[in-house]
């Protein structure tokens, strides 16, 4: 019985463990445990300083013209910064960009009016439409009242955000986006839905929301099918919403390789 019980612990020890003599003293080493993934080298990116953008982001306005975009011929360039010169809010526009996303990073810096003019829907009013059809709204909020599903940085009539970070009106804010475009099969069948996280002015406010489909003023939100890859818009609400520095990262997601090693070795 001893031992059949000596060479049981024996086994176990080996399963576990390594022996290694330290100093006279048995100590036993753990063993390091591998997952077999074979991943590419991460690209190296400046992160960029002194506001300027990640050296792997498509600037789309760096604050001297609109060339990126189509449909703002009439908004107004000025001291860095593109002001939106609106038709009105029943006749909306939207400048759009040239080149189509996907997943993405997307950074935004918006100000409100500084006169403050209209109340609820009515001030300040515009939008981030990711693939044209996916609205992060933009509202001055700022002792502002309406409905919390329509408010800055909700997912317009889908969700309200976490919380109210609203500067006060004239004052520049940020909006970092992350998103996961949804999928379709051939057929036009959802096979996955979009994800949005939202920080504004560096405060989480939409944290991975599953999108219902698009978001839309008169009707529930729906998924129809579309391309991989659609432009982004700004809205013209018809309210002087100004913007800079806006750019965007793509987002490929990451693959690797199994090892024909044991996980373990």
């Amino acid at each position: 019985m001893t031992h059949r019980l000596f060479a049981s612990r024996r086994v176990c020890i080996a399963s576990l463990a390594i022996l290694a003599l330290v100093s006279g003293s048995l100590v036993l080493v753990a063993a390091e445990w591998k997952s077999g993934k074979i991943w590419p080298e991460p690209l190296l990116v400046d992160p960029g300083t002194d506001g300027r953008p990640p050296s792997d982001a498509i600037v789309l306005f760096d604050g001297t013209d609109m060339s990126a975009w189509k449909g703002a011929d009439q908004w107004e360039v000025k001291d860095g910064a593109v002001t939106v010169k609106g038709v009105s809010s029943t006749n909306l526009h939207y400048a759009e960009t040239k080149q189509s996303f996907g997943d993405c990073q997307l950074h935004v810096e918006w100000a409100e009016p500084d006169v403050v003019k209209g109340s609820g829907q009515g001030r300040g009013n515009s939008g981030v439409y990711l693939m044209s059809r996916y609205e992060v709204q933009i509202l001055d909020s700022y002792k502002n009242p309406t409905y919390y599903d329509g408010q800055c940085a909700a997912i317009y009539k889908q969700n309200p955000p976490l919380v109210n970070v609203c500067r006060k009106p004239g004052e520049w804010q940020t909006y970092d986006i992350i998103f996961e475009a949804p999928l379709f099969d051939d057929s036009g069948k959802l096979t996955k839905p979009g994800h949005v996280t939202v920080l504004q002015n560096g405060v989480l406010v939409q944290n991975h929301f599953q999108l219902e489909g698009g978001t839309f003023w008169d009707q529930p939100p729906h998924y129809t099918a579309h391309p991989a890859k659609a432009p982004l818009q700004l809205q013209d609400h018809g309210n002087p919403v100004k913007f800079r520095n806006i750019w965007i990262r793509e987002l490929v997601p990451q693959t690797f390789t199994m090892s024909d090693k044991p996980a373990s070795e």
